[in-house]
């Protein structure tokens, strides 16, 4: 992966449209695709998108007075993309500096146990890229492995979702499972805002976020990480450029000595 010349990032966004047996609608969140999708595009970044089952993927209601999420669902490029979306399983993680995991109730059923998303993950986050995901986005971490053996999440710090926002909003009987429980039994260590709260926690190449408000803060943390990437590239390039030249100068000091 060449960080420096490919600066792509993939959203991946749910394809369940419906909250398990219930029949009440869902999908991606939009202000966690949206506010992201700006930050990484003025920070310079070419967007992809792509979803669990391909197609157009469904996604929430959009809230009409968040400029952002206007400007995202009315944006040419984003709805042509947005049409026909690969599936995950025929992505080339090889072109991605990073990947982003949109949240939104419907990741609770596909993000986990997906194992092309899953090795989508670890390949990104194996080459040097950086992971993100925020509300319950993070559901997509669970059972990622490393080419290490190591779990993903194993010691990780994280945010996400919490137990309290999602009896909050009234479908912790819903949900397949709570997803801080999830991740606390995975090995994280889930640190706990007040509901609704911003709360973007950052472990290595690893960026989570708490809930919708988190969404931009988690982007503009992937940024600055990939950022640090590209110098730490440019510093690797330039060491050994100049051991390439020491070693060429020596030799022709050893010839000029014959």
């Amino acid at each position: 992966m060449d960080i420096e010349t490919m600066k792509k990032i993939l959203l991946v966004l749910t394809s369940q449209d419906t909250l398990g047996d219930t029949g009440e609608a869902t999908g991606y969140n939009v202000a966690e695709a949206s506010h992201p999708w700006k930050v990484f595009r003025d920070a310079g970044y070419f967007v992809d998108f792509a979803s669990i089952a391909g197609g157009q993927p469904p996604r929430d209601e959009v809230q009409e007075d968040d400029p952002v999420q206007v400007e995202f669902t009315q944006d040419e490029t984003v709805k042509a993309s947005l049409y026909n979306t690969p599936r995950v399983s025929v992505v080339d993680p090889s072109q991605y500096d990073a990947v982003y995991l949109v949240g939104g109730h419907g990741t609770m059923w596909d993000f986990t146990g997906d194992a092309d998303l899953q090795k989508l993950i670890a390949s990104v986050y194996d080459s040097g890229g950086v992971v993100g995901a925020v509300c319950h986005g993070p559901a997509g971490l669970v059972d990622v492995e490393l080419g290490t053996g190591v779990a993903l999440l194993s010691g990780r710090k994280v945010a996400a979702f919490t137990n309290a926002e999602e009896k909050a909003v009234g479908k912790q009987d819903v949900v397949p499972y709570l997803l801080q429980d999830k991740l606390e039994e995975q090995g994280a260590t889930v640190k706990l805002a007040d509901n609704w709260e911003e709360n973007v926690q950052v472990d290595e190449r690893l960026v989570t976020g708490q809930n919708p408000q988190s969404a931009a803060g988690v982007a503009k943390e992937m940024t600055k990480l990939l950022t640090e990437v590209v110098r730490e590239q440019k510093a690797g390039e330039e060491e050994a450029a100049q051991k390439l030249r020491a070693e060429r100068d020596a030799e022709k000091a050893a010839e000029d000595d014959e």
